[in-house]
């Protein structure tokens, strides 16, 4: 990748590069191809991927192991009239693949009995006192849902007392898998070629899968003869959701799911995301952003602070009023989220300073509370620009942790090797997630194994730290056109980063400090032409204190997103600015 304006080093202290090399082209659809390309598209392929669609990327769900399995054991689970229920796990994707199956079935004249598990007291994934108390109730089959990869006990027992379990998850499978009637993961060791390639798929989206399958072996049967058939296309407002929130790489059949799911969402048809998305004060359709930054957030909430199926339960739920007070209870939970987050996350904060030059940041308390762990593992990857895990410690000794990880770095294999190697009471995860359960006095002997065993990888990741500019405009560009033209390209996430403009040259014309230490402030081109910036969380960085400092006759270049501000009925573009540079 060649130099980008020029810098080498940046106020944030890294060098520019440009994604792709640039073209005299300006925005429309040259700008969308050279995005695209820039993201690995191959040029054959640019039709197909400006507007992804399922028709062109779903695969036949048969190609993946168990599949045919679990369709055919739920299908006769509908024809006989058997009680299914879904064992699903408190986090959005978890919801999101709980209420895609349970209002499929409900559709295909079955209501399954749904449980979420307590994230204190029951923890992640299937157990079995829960299976019996769901065999209690009557059922026969259950399908487990972003869960039960790792669950050797549970299903053992499980299938010890008769009861058939099929697994739907995605997280990464040891050599040996647990005893379930089927097991349907893209990240099983034994699956196929192209299964494999759909490991990045979230567990909603396998869930989906899933029921595209059943709907087919029950057409297969006769089954829709006399009645209407399900639209399993309406239900992607769910996949999108759960694949966002859950960080999924937006590749390949994920921009699919996301890009058609939107457009379900903005129909409406969904009464618990309509209610979600009016507590969260959102005024248009929600965006893949919205997805993330504000419904994702409020149904993990539930998870979280407060009680673990309010999220399933609003987006199964027919009753308006219903979805309106559980909406609106999960905005309140939110909020209190977000302030035991904050005493947490000063406190591990505090913690990683001391471990700053560590290749993995492992952080431990007594008192942390174990539903904001994971958001706060993501702000110290975010920080340390390394991966990070935040345990917190059980009155017991015993600790229960959650890691971010960064890209080029496998964090759930590593935690697998730490649990076959005796380190770790339970954990697993995939490469940029991971969760862990910690023995009394095990967090020292496992902060050494994962420095140890990623350290290499950790170095190599970072080693070439670069700012990647897509495309430059002057400071009049950074407009809603540009927006519009940017969109075009998406949906944005991981995997599928959103374009990073650069601006200039530019003067700042105000800089201060709002909120919770970001830094925000206008921008102004030689012509007159202003914008506004903020850069988040960034008051105690390099890059912050610089801005702070910065005369307003120098001349820079600032790199960031840009975003549609529509705050008060605007239309105007705002840049969420990640780097500066001298120009």
């Amino acid at each position: 990748m060649s130099a980008a304006l020029g810098v080498e080093r940046s106020l944030s202290g890294q060098p520019w590069r440009w994604r792709r090399p640039q073209s005299d082209e300006k925005w429309g659809e040259a700008l969308v191809d050279e995005l695209l390309l820039g993201r690995g598209v191959a040029p054959h392929e640019l039709d197909r991927y400006r507007s992804p669609t399922i028709r062109d990327l779903l695969p036949d769900p048969s190609l993946f192991r168990d599949m045919d399995q679990a369709a055919e054991r739920v299908a006769a689970a509908v024809l006989s009239g058997e009680r299914i229920a879904i064992f699903g796990d408190y986090d959005v994707d978890g919801a999101t693949s709980s209420a895609l199956l349970t209002l499929l079935l409900r559709q295909l004249g079955s209501d399954p009995l749904v449980y979420i598990p307590d994230r204190q007291a029951e923890g992640y994934g299937p157990n079995l006192p829960a299976l019996l108390g769901l065999k209690a109730q009557g059922a026969g089959l259950i399908i487990t849902v972003d869960c039960g990869a790792q669950a050797f006990e549970p299903l053992a027992g499980a299938k010890a007392v008769g009861l058939d379990v099929v697994v739907v998850d995605h997280h990464q499978c040891a050599a040996a898998l647990p005893l379930a009637y089927a097991l349907v993961n893209p990240n099983r060791l034994d699956e196929g070629e192209t299964g494999l390639a759909h490991g990045h798929l979230a567990a909603v989206g396998m869930a989906f899968l899933l029921g595209v399958a059943l709907v087919r072996t029950l057409r297969a049967g006769g089954f829709f003869a006399g009645r209407a058939e399900p639209r399993v296309i309406d239900l992607l407002d769910l996949v999108a959701l759960g694949t966002v929130a859950d960080v999924a790489k937006l590749h390949g059949l994920n921009r699919a799911f996301v890009a058609q799911g939107l457009k379900v969402m903005a129909k409406g048809q969904n009464l618990g995301l309509q209610a979600l998305a009016e507590a969260a004060r959102l005024k248009t359709a929600p965006s893949c952003r919205d997805l993330g930054f504000a419904l994702g957030p409020r149904i993990n909430a539930g998870g979280r602070v407060g009680r673990a199926d309010l999220g399933v339960t609003l987006l199964t739920t027919t009753d308006p009023e219903e979805a309106r007070e559980i909406a609106q209870e999960l905005d309140r939970l939110n909020e209190e989220r977000r302030a035991i987050e904050q005493v947490v996350l000063d406190q591990a904060m505090e913690a990683a300073e001391a471990q700053s030059g560590q290749p993995v940041i492992t952080v431990a308390a007594e008192g942390w509370h174990p539903g904001v762990i994971g958001i706060v593992a993501g702000r110290l990857k975010e920080r340390h620009e390394r991966p990070a895990l935040v345990i917190a410690i059980g009155e017991d000794g015993i600790g229960k942790g959650s890691g971010r990880s960064i890209t080029g770095v496998d964090l759930g294999a590593a935690v697998l090797a730490a649990k076959d190697e005796g380190r770790l009471v339970g954990g697993g995860g995939h490469a940029m997630a991971a969760g862990v359960t910690v023995a009394p006095g095990g967090v020292g002997s496992l902060r050494d194994y994962l420095s140890e065993r990623l350290a290499a990888d950790v170095a190599a990741a970072t080693a070439n730290r670069a700012m990647i500019i897509d495309t430059l405009c002057a400071p009049r560009g950074v407009q809603a056109g540009l927006c519009d033209a940017l969109d075009q390209a998406g949906p944005y996430g991981v995997g599928w980063p959103q374009p990073r403009v650069a601006a200039g040259e530019s003067r700042l014309l105000q800089v201060g400090v709002v909120g919770n230490g970001h830094v925000r402030g206008i921008a102004t081109g030689a012509d007159g032409a202003r914008f506004k910036w903020i850069a988040f969380r960034a008051a105690d960085t390099p890059l912050g204190q610089s801005l702070l400092a910065m005369p307003g006759d120098r001349a820079l270049w600032l790199a960031g997103t840009v975003h549609r501000d529509t705050w008060n009925g605007g239309n105007q573009a705002e840049m969420h600015l990640e780097d500066a540079a001298l120009a």
